[in-house]
C-alpha cells in the first residue's frame, strides 16, 4: 500500500508541474484586453493600406519651396501642422514631411533646384477645418493675411483663401455633409441665399 500511495503523490506532484508548466504557455495565448487606447498612426497606415490593398491612395502633396526652413515655420506655426521629419542639408532644411493636425494628411517641403520655378499655377491645396471661422479669425488675431474671408461659395462649401510664403494657393474650407455628395449649383446657391 506505501508503494501505491508513493506512486499516487509522485503522480500528483508531476502532474501540479505539469499544470505550472504549461500555464505560461495559456496566459501567452490570452487575447490582449480591448482598451480605449487609439491605434499608433503606423498601425492606422497599416489598416489603410491593408483595407485598400490593390486600390490607388492618395499619399501626400510634395511642394517644391526656394526656402525650406521658412515653408516648414509656416505650415508648422501657422496652420499646426506636425513635423514628421525635417532633413537637413550642410545645416539647411532641404526637405520635409509634415502630418494634419487631424486626419491622415501629409505634406513635404522639398528644396527647389537652382533657379527652378516654384510657381504652381493651377494647383491649389485644400485643408479641411470643421470649425472654419474660429480656425480663420484665430489666424486673423495674429495678424495674418488672408486673399479671401470664410465664405459660401456657389457649391454650397465654405471657404477661405491664402497664400503660402512662396505664393501656393491654399484653401481653407468646410464642406460637411456636402463633402462626397455631387455638386448641385443651383441648391448650392439656394443654399447660400439662406
Amino acid at each position: 500500500m506505501k508503494k501505491v500511495a508513493k506512486k499516487k503523490a509522485a503522480g500528483r506532484k508531476a502532474s501540479t508541474l505539469a499544470k505550472k508548466r504549461a500555464k505560461p504557455a495559456r496566459t501567452t495565448a490570452k487575447k490582449p484586453r480591448a482598451t480605449a487606447k487609439q491605434p499608433s498612426t503606423a498601425t492606422a497606415q497599416r489598416t489603410t493600406v491593408a483595407t485598400n490593398a490593390g486600390k490607388l491612395c492618395f499619399n501626400h502633396a510634395m511642394i517644391y519651396l526656394k526656402d525650406v526652413h521658412r515653408g516648414l515655420e509656416f505650415y508648422r506655426d501657422w496652420l499646426g501642422f506636425k513635423v514628421i521629419e525635417d532633413f537637413r542639408h550642410e545645416g539647411k532644411s532641404v526637405y520635409a514631411r509634415l502630418h494634419a493636425p487631424g486626419g491622415e494628411g501629409t505634406i513635404a517641403l522639398h528644396q527647389a533646384g537652382p533657379g527652378a520655378s516654384v510657381a504652381s499655377d493651377g494647383v491649389r491645396l485644400y485643408f479641411e477645418v470643421p470649425d472654419l471661422d474660429e480656425f480663420c479669425r484665430k489666424l486673423r488675431s495674429r495678424g495674418f493675411y488672408f486673399t479671401q474671408q470664410p465664405q459660401v461659395m456657389p457649391w454650397g462649401w465654405r471657404h477661405a483663401y491664402l497664400n503660402d510664403p512662396e505664393g501656393h494657393e491654399i484653401s481653407l474650407y468646410w464642406a460637411g455633409e456636402l463633402r462626397m455628395k455631387k455638386t448641385v449649383m443651383k441648391a448650392a446657391q439656394q443654399a447660400a441665399a439662406r
